[in-house]
């Protein structure tokens, strides 16, 4: 009898246990790619955008080998911009080769704690129709590489926004508050956020010559998400059967409801975790209890957002929630010398403070925010400066 209570035991146990093995033991490159010192420059009708990509390997021993790197710029912006004709030019500086003068790339090896650099030119040509300069808001470098090593051949595809067009900064003397009964609300433009941004340096850009004692900053959860760099294209995520199994089971509307956009959150908390969540949360709606699965799967559960959820071009990727909101909120607050809050609003008035400074008002915030001030679209609003009265 006890050996059979044993089995029954044991045998969950090692399933679970298998599972996490394969996960964690799943082939994939250990390269990072990221994007720095970029000039954009401006003389009359031509456009120029130069800057660098950084390979790095940070594992302790593997090498990798990067046969195919290609980058494919799309401009955006007004009417007409897709006929814009880009000139593009690749080198990578590879330190012990000779730089070639073709156009070709070359197979290069990434070493263990290595890293290699890529020159990036982008000319925007002008001719007598297109002027670059007035109808270009944005570049999104779109770069489709592939990694080859002892995980196999991986093709990948992400993408940087290079912000070619910035907004007038406020200040007090053209900021104009919308007026309620107990608060104002300042939703506040800024450029299209990216990775080439630091949220320290774009709040103070954008809000420090506006706000005064008493005022409570809010930051959109996803605009921070996109500046951290946690936004995944579906094309690098390579869905479990468990995520094959599990998405169906979840409301249409749900990020999760799509075998990458569950399988994102999984590679986030481990195939175990969502599977005891979802069958603990299965038994709850039949006891009349709901929201156990996004309670015990964590908060990321209900923070990401599968491809068009956000703004274009990141409505191409699967974001996910902020890292580390509640030191982000407190740096901001010390910086600014007022409360500071990262929430998740939409236009069904549901308002969540994912995060934010130790005396930040929330019961003010939910009841400010319920209009979704920020909006849904394509406002570029990410900021909204609440001002008690």
């Amino acid at each position: 009898m006890m050996s059979g209570q044993l089995i029954y035991l044991i045998t969950p146990a090692i399933f679970f246990a298998w599972l996490e093995l394969s996960h964690r033991l799943r082939p994939h490159s250990p390269l990072q790619l990221k994007t720095f010192d970029w000039s954009i420059n401006k003389e009359g009708r031509s456009l120029k955008a130069v800057g660098y990509l950084e390979i790095r390997n940070p594992h302790p021993r593997m090498e990798v080998m990067v046969p195919e790197f290609e980058i494919k710029p799309k401009v955006i912006g007004k009417e007409k911009v897709n006929q814009i004709q880009i000139k593009t030019i690749i080198r990578p500086r590879y330190p012990e080769e000779s730089q070639r003068k073709d156009g070709y790339w070359q197979a290069h090896i990434i070493k263990s704690n290595q890293s290699t650099r890529v020159y990036i030119s982008l000319e925007l040509l002008d001719d007598e129709l297109l002027n670059p300069t007035e109808l270009v808001e944005n570049i999104w470098l779109d770069i489709h590489w592939v990694n080859y090593g002892p995980f196999g051949r991986i093709k990948l595809q992400q993408g940087f926004i290079l912000p070619i067009k910035f907004p007038i900064t406020l200040v007090s003397e053209n900021a104009y508050f919308k007026q309620y009964k107990n608060f104002q609300l300042l939703p506040i433009s800024t450029h299209l956020l990216g990775t080439l941004d630091d949220i320290n340096e774009v709040v103070n850009k954008y809000v420090s010559k506006l706000i005064r004692k008493g005022d409570i900053l809010t930051i959109g959860e996803t605009p921070v998400a996109v500046m951290q760099g946690r936004y995944i294209h579906p094309s690098n995520i390579k869905p479990s059967f468990v995520a094959r199994l599990l998405c169906p089971a979840f409301h249409p509307t749900s990020s999760l409801a799509t075998a990458c956009g569950l399988q994102s959150l999984i590679n986030l908390v481990g195939p175990s975790r969502v599977i005891i969540s979802f069958l603990i949360g299965f038994i709850g709606k039949l006891l009349g209890i709901r929201g156990l699965f996004y309670r015990l799967a964590g908060s990321q559960a209900r923070l990401i957002d599968d491809i068009t959820g956000t703004t274009p071009p990141y409505d191409q990727c699967i974001v996910l929630g902020p890292a580390f909101p509640n030191k982000v909120c407190e740096k901001l607050s010390k910086e600014l010398g007022i409360d500071v809050a990262i929430v998740d609003v939409n236009d069904l008035g549901r308002v969540k403070v994912l995060a934010s400074s130790n005396d930040c008002n929330r019961p003010l915030l939910a009841k400010a925010l319920k209009t979704n001030p920020a909006g849904n679209a394509n406002e570029q609003t990410p900021l909204v400066l609440v001002r008690p009265c």
